[in-house]
C-alpha cells in the first residue's frame, strides 16, 4: 500500500479475528517502530509493555475492569497489546545517560558538540521543569509522538489497531510495578487483524475527515 492507500485501510479497529495471530517477524518491526520513534531533544522518556501471551493479555486486561469493561474484549481477542508509559520525573543524571548513548551510537564526532548537545537537553528539560512547570507533561507529549507514528507504522504492515485512553491507569501501573520504576501508563494500543464482524471496518463505515480546506491554510 502507498501512503494514501494506507492512511484510508486504518481505522481503530472495534473487533478482532481471535484466530489470527502477528507474525514474530512482523513483531520485530512493530518493536523497531517503538523504539526508533523521534521525540523532543531525543529524550525518549518512554517505556512499553508488550502482551502477547493469554497471561499477558489477562493482565493487560486488568486496566479494562470495571468503567472500562467495554474495552475488555479488545485486549483479550488481540493478538497483541502495547501498553505506553511515560517517565514521570527526569534529571541530570538522565540526561547524562541519553548524551552517552548517543555518543556510544558515534553521534558525537568531539566533546564539544556532545556538551553543546547535553546543554541543549539540560536547556529545554530546565524550561519545562521550572518555567512551565510541565516536565511531566511535555514528557507525556513524545509518548504521543511515538503513538501516532506507531499507529501508521503497523498499517503499514497491514496490522490493525486500537488506541486506547479508556483504561485504568492506576491499576496497570500497580500490575506493572511501573510507579517505583519511575513511570506511568498513559494509552493501551491492541493489535491484530480485524474480525469479519467489525461494524467499524472502513468498507462498513466510510471515514469521515473535515475538509481540507477547512483545516489547512497555505501561504
Amino acid at each position: 500500500m502507498n501512503l494514501q492507500e494506507t492512511l484510508n485501510w486504518r481505522y481503530t479497529t472495534k473487533a478482532y479475528d481471535t484466530t489470527k495471530k502477528i507474525p514474530a517477524s512482523d513483531m520485530a518491526q512493530v518493536r523497531n517502530l517503538l523504539r526508533m520513534s523521534p521525540s523532543s531533544v531525543n529524550l525518549q522518556p518512554w517505556h512499553f509493555i508488550i502482551a502477547e501471551t493469554k497471561e499477558g493479555k489477562e493482565r493487560m486486561a486488568k486496566g479494562t475492569q470495571g468503567f472500562f469493561s467495554f474495552n475488555e474484549p479488545k485486549v483479550l481477542d488481540a493478538s497483541a497489546v502495547v501498553l505506553f508509559c511515560s517517565k514521570v520525573d527526569a534529571d541530570d543524571a538522565y540526561y547524562n545517560y541519553i548524551a552517552d548513548t548517543e555518543d556510544k551510537s558515534g553521534r558525537f564526532p568531539n566533546e564539544d558538540i556532545k556538551n553543546g548537545f547535553l546543554g541543549a537537553v539540560k536547556t529545554f528539560a530546565g524550561i519545562h521543569k521550572y518555567d512551565l512547570k510541565d516536565l511531566q507533561h511535555w514528557m507525556e507529549k513524545q509518548v504521543y509522538l511515538n503513538i501516532g507514528s506507531f499507529l501508521l507504522g503497523v498499517a503499514s504492515l497491514g496490522i490493525d489497531a486500537t488506541p486506547m485512553e479508556g483504561i485504568d491507569v492506576k491499576a496497570l501501573d500497580e500490575e506493572f510495578g511501573l510507579r517505583e520504576k519511575g513511570y506511568t501508563s498513559l494509552v493501551a494500543v491492541s493489535l491484530g487483524y480485524r474480525a469479519a464482524s467489525d461494524f467499524n471496518s472502513t468498507d462498513k463505515t466510510p471515514k469521515s475527515r473535515l475538509a481540507e480546506s477547512e483545516i489547512i491554510t497555505v501561504v
